[in-house]
């Protein structure tokens, strides 16, 4: 403000404030301190007025500009504080919304095929549509033991299944298989990507969000959830 004030006696968090240099710290900062700052910042203030030079005014246009980046401060503090309440909600209502997705069977974002004979269901959700598409079914030692051409197919959730039969018509021995899929149109690569099939055995809420235990798959977040049956 004026070099009538020693900056060593302001603290670091008011000095950043006044100067703009530390929104990050100051948005991260709790309501009280965000009052405890203000308050020191009037006290300075008032002092400097009172203790300036008379032949050397402070400059009106300075108390205005420091007076502004106080009251941003302070807006921005408030704006977190309102956002994280309601990214608490919203998450809060996330969780109570998946409960009701437990036993329920879902696709999610996963390239895992658990087969443990007769069908095996898993799918595919594609960026767009695609003319071509090709499924290939990888046992644990990277070999092909099925390859399908599905042909042509629309944008979105494809649901598939697989009933173990290998492409030389040889039944497939129960295990884990993985799922890789091409996709293109015109000749263009379509993103697609492969979906595992499982039961909603739980919730968990924790700071990755909302997250549900797919049996087969493992945790997963709840966005990755394509289709549910």
């Amino acid at each position: 403000m004026s070099s009538a004030i020693n900056s060593n006696t302001i603290s670091s968090s008011l000095m950043a404030a006044m100067n703009g240099t530390s929104s990050t710290a100051s948005a991260t900062a709790s309501g009280s301190a965000v009052n405890s700052m203000q308050n020191q910042f009037m006290d300075l203030l008032v002092t400097q007025l009172k203790n300036q030079d008379p032949l050397n005014p402070m400059d009106n246009a300075q108390i205005t500009s420091q007076l502004a980046q106080l009251s941003t401060v302070t807006g921005i503090n408030q704006l977190n504080t309102t956002l994280q309440s309601l990214m608490s909600a919203y998450q809060s209502d996330q969780t109570v919304q998946a409960a009701n997705m437990i036993g329920k069977n879902v696709l999610v974002n996963g390239s895992t095929l658990n087969y443990t004979g007769g069908t095996a269901t898993f799918g595919v959700n594609l960026a767009s549509s695609a003319d071509s598409m090709t499924v290939n079914i990888v046992n644990s030692g990277g070999q092909t033991v099925d390859s399908f051409n599905l042909g042509s197919q629309p944008a979105g959730v494809v649901p598939l299944q697989w009933d173990g039969t290998t492409s030389n018509g040889t039944a497939a021995p129960n295990g884990s298989y993985t799922i890789q899929v091409k996709a293109s149109s015109s000749g263009t690569a379509v993103g697609a990507q492969p979906l595992a099939y499982g039961t909603v055995s739980s919730v968990l809420n924790n700071g990755s969000g909302t997250q549900i235990d797919v049996n087969g798959v493992g945790m997963v977040a709840l966005s990755s959830v394509a289709q549910i049956y």
